[in-house]
């Protein structure tokens, strides 16, 4: 069923009948390389600065890197909800985050008031829910019986950034997995945060980066001393952090100094300073958001005290971005298994009749064994197929040509490595659903 919402059904594609097309050559101006590389591809469409269109294959990725993280949420306790993107400004003055003094990334608009168009109430797009997720919640928690609760979401962002250059990891308009938590009390919140940081490093080694990406001590504003980011090494990231590698955790550069370091029990020469890009986040919110909008419940001693907040965060765009940023080479992006848009790329080299019945007759069998197939049978040189099937990205190509049919055997490269085996039929059916 999840699946099917999320456009995952269809398990193969005639690379024919796809209508997008890859091209030589990024556009001009595009300065980051997940987006000049999705570009080429196909898999977005810039359509302005800092908005990105999700084409098929790019929209295959998205939704499997969602599907990994409901997957991880849902494991933790997790329930799904879809809040609205028009927001209500009284619910956002009760904590003084209407103003743009104090929120600068506010899109803002009127309704329509019958008489001219934009002069009637003011409304605002959603960059965040903390504020109307915890009105919503006076609805249903009154008692210390109906905590803990976890709501979560995958909803469309706005965010009226002033940096709009990072390709899709920083834009303007987004996808974002924004889970909140309600707990009785401190410790209550601290044993589900805890559950949560683990449910995101296994997110981010589903996603193919588990190995580049450390939890990070970071700034906790007005909340708390410290939040969490989860940080992935790369040198396209805005930030910049201490990397301790035994304790696999790393120091924002705005939280670093020798205070800090005392606290955590580190030492400066033990630590590599790396550029990373932030892949999620997770905040205490403490009673911030349920003390100035009443969400309080009575305790088994008949008092009513606020409910303790956290907030856990994950754009799935800014994630995909990440991904090719760190695992693309030089031909092109390089998807992990569990994200690509397929699993095998299958490849027909001419237009021998002897050729495209194997091609098909290796197709029939991917497609029946519910293998996620592309396959390429356009009629282009070998030259160009291969170019596009390293641009793509997908994990395994597999080769059928008048050479391997006089072998008796597919020729199997991998993307990522470009290790070759050659295979039967059977020898590959057997690999694939093994």
């Amino acid at each position: 069923m999840l699946r099917t919402l999320f456009g995952l059904t269809m398990t193969h594609m005639r690379q024919s009948q796809l209508f997008t097309k890859t091209r030589r050559e990024a556009p001009q101006g595009e300065v980051s390389k997940n987006a000049q590389l999705l570009i080429r591809a196909g898999f977005v469409h810039k359509e302005m600065a800092g908005v990105y269109s999700y084409l098929p294959l790019g929209l295959r990725v998205l939704n499997k890197i969602i599907g990994v993280i409901r997957e991880e949420m849902n494991a933790i306790g997790g329930q799904e909800l879809l809040l609205t993107t028009l927001q209500d400004p009284e619910v956002w003055k009760k904590s003084g985050r209407w103003s743009d003094e104090v929120n600068d990334t506010w899109f803002k608009t009127h309704l329509h008031s019958g008489e001219q168009f934009h002069s009637g109430s003011e409304l605002g797009l959603a960059n965040t829910h903390e504020e109307p997720l915890t009105a919503l919640m006076r609805n249903h928690i009154s008692s210390y019986k109906d905590l803990p609760k976890y709501a979560y979401q995958f909803q469309t962002k706005f965010r009226n950034e002033l940096r709009a250059k990072s390709g899709i990891m920083r834009s303007r308009e987004f996808i974002m997995k924004d889970l909140y938590s309600f707990s009785r009390d401190e410790e209550g919140f601290r044993e589900f945060y805890e559950r949560a940081a683990e449910a995101y490093l296994k997110v981010f080694k589903r996603a193919g980066l588990g190995e580049h990406t450390y939890r990070t001590f970071a700034s906790g504003g007005s909340f708390s001393k410290f939040s969490d980011e989860f940080q992935t090494v790369c040198g396209a990231g805005e930030d910049t952090i201490y990397i301790n590698e035994g304790r696999r955790l790393a120091i924002n550069k705005e939280v670093y100094n020798d205070q800090t370091l005392s606290e955590l029990g580190l030492r400066k020469e033990d630590l590599r300073e790396e550029r990373a890009i932030e892949v999620g986040n997770i905040f205490p919110l403490g009673t911030k958001y349920s003390a100035a909008l009443g969400l309080t419940y009575k305790n088994e001693a008949g008092e009513e005290v606020p409910v303790v907040m956290g907030s856990y965060g994950i754009g799935p765009g800014r994630l995909l971005g990440t991904v090719v940023e760190v695992l693309s080479d030089e031909k092109g992006m390089v998807w992990p298994e569990e994200v690509a848009p397929f699993s095998i790329h299958l490849v027909q080299l001419g237009e021998d009749e002897d050729v495209k019945k194997e091609a098909e007759e290796i197709y029939r069998s991917l497609v029946e064994a519910r293998v996620e197939v592309l396959f390429d049978d356009r009629t282009m040189r070998a030259g160009e197929k291969f170019a596009d099937s390293d641009l793509i990205g997908i994990p395994l190509r597999v080769v059928v040509s008048q050479k391997t049919l006089a072998e008796g055997k597919c020729e199997c490269v991998e993307r990522a490595s470009g290790t070759t085996h050659h295979r039967s039929l059977s020898e590959l059916m057997s690999h694939l659903t093994t």
